[in-house]
């Protein structure tokens, strides 16, 4: 039977089948139908999307979902490795094994929000900048990542070591990883920087730590070597005298000779994993009882400490090696002692104020 859009033929088992033209090529419904009705409201709603432009090509929201997740993470040249390592271990491991064998078209958003229930945040974005793709390169015509405010960078409050806290657990590492406690936290160097050093990254006369790379290990995936998080984190920073006491001893001890030799390196001259750093700063932490305090807390407690005295949003920014200055200011929290000390300089201003009311006080006679 030939209609306005498309044709509906019946079938010898007595169900319906639609099929329609469009762009020089024939497209079948992907089911048939039991009854005529059917047939063509299915087939109306094929043609107002062809007509509004939503439509999209059956064949290509056919494709494995696998497929495509390699296909868009193939075409990203702009991913650091880091990055690219990242999330090829959050494919592998979170999202892969849910959808990888489904068609593109078959991913629902209940089928979604099923999973991120369970994997949480981080594959979640990253599943929605691959779907994100597929719509607007046409594979799909719609997201199925629909769940409002999921996803979102979220920075929840991290715990902040004193810093008699954080000098007692670098006293408990062992003594060839004792310096990252103090670059982490008085250098503010994150843990993939602080394994990325190399000696030529070490001034000592200068009193100066010149960050190039970083040393990550992605989703416990292998380490992967690569550049800063971000281009502000290639930077030159000071640091305080007791720190490079330290530093200059290490070099002497720990540090084979050459320009590129590690500063935390294993005896075969390899740099030491993220994984055995993290097994380190597990038993120090114990020295202080802070099961709470991560590794990554002592760069955010130095920079908490910095802002205590003073420092710009700039200096931030400079100092933790920040692209923007949202990231710089979640570290400007207000110490105890910060607090007590701006208490006290209003108080002194608000002196001379008192006075005077006193004096007018006494002047009035009540």
């Amino acid at each position: 039977m030939r209609r306005p859009f498309g044709s509906v033929r019946r079938l010898p088992s007595g169900a319906y089948q639609a099929s329609y033209w469009h762009e020089g090529k024939r497209y079948n419904a992907p089911h048939t139908f039991s009854s005529k009705a059917d047939t063509s409201a299915w087939l109306a709603n094929v043609q107002t999307e062809i007509r509004r432009g939503d439509w999209v090509d059956p064949d290509r929201a056919a494709v494995p979902f696998h497929v495509f997740a390699k296909r868009w993470l193939d075409s990203r040249n702009d991913l650091r490795p880091t990055t690219r390592a990242k999330y090829e271990g959050l494919l592998r491991r979170r999202i892969l094994p849910t959808f990888g064998h489904l068609r593109l078209g078959q991913i629902s958003p209940d089928k979604v929000r099923s999973w991120y229930y369970v994997t949480g945040d981080d594959a979640y974005r990253l599943l929605r900048a691959i779907f994100s793709t597929a719509v607007g390169d046409g594979w799909i015509g719609r997201s199925p990542c629909k769940i409002k405010g999921a996803g979102g960078v979220k920075a929840p409050e991290r715990p902040v070591a004193s810093i008699p806290e954080v000098l007692t657990a670098a006293e408990a590492m062992p003594d060839r990883l004792r310096l990252a406690v103090l670059l982490a936290s008085f250098g503010q160097l994150r843990r993939g920087e602080v394994l990325g050093l190399q000696r030529q990254d070490i001034d000592p006369l200068r009193g100066v730590v010149t960050v190039r790379r970083a040393l990550v290990q992605p989703d416990g995936g292998k380490p992967v070597l690569g550049p800063p998080k971000t281009e502000a984190g290639t930077r030159s920073l000071a640091m305080p005298e007791p720190v490079l006491e330290t530093l200059r001893t290490h070099l002497q001890a720990y540090v084979a000779p050459g320009a590129e030799a590690w500063v935390f390196g294993t005896k075969t001259g390899n740099p030491i994993s993220p994984r055995n750093l993290q097994r380190a700063w597990a038993n120090a932490r114990k020295a202080i009882a802070r099961p709470d305090l991560h590794f990554h807390d002592l760069r955010h407690s130095g920079l908490t400490w910095a802002a205590a005295t003073g420092a710009s949003v700039a200096d931030l920014m400079r100092r933790g090696g920040h692209a923007s200055t949202v990231a710089a200011l979640r570290y400007q929290h207000s110490t105890e002692d910060r607090d007590a000390a701006l208490a006290e300089a209003l108080g002194a201003l608000a002196t001379p104020v008192s006075r005077i009311d006193r004096a007018r006080i006494a002047h009035d006679g009540l």
